[in-house]
């Protein structure tokens, strides 16, 4: 991505799933243009997922961490 601007830096979070257990990971926000990112990867830097945020979303860290939450339901099903 070229010409973005870091909304929120690399963001260490502990999500909960559940099956009861926890998975670490971290997210950035970066703004490129009018459009805004949420990418996702374990700790170990390995892509998990990139989303492109709606444009009235919030920016705030609650709403990023909940669209983070539902983004990792979503990739657990694709794997089951």
């Amino acid at each position: 991505m070229t010409n973005t601007q870091v909304i929120q830096n690399w963001t260490l979070m502990r999500v909960p799933s559940k099956l009861g257990d926890k998975r670490d990971v971290v997210y950035k926000v970066v703004k490129n243009g009018a459009r805004l990112f949420q990418e996702i990867r374990d700790v170990e830097r390995n892509l998990i997922q990139t989303l492109e945020l709606p444009p009235s979303a919030p920016l705030e860290r609650s709403c990023f961490e909940v669209l983070l939450r539902h983004a990792l339901v979503d990739v657990a099903a694709a794997e089951m």
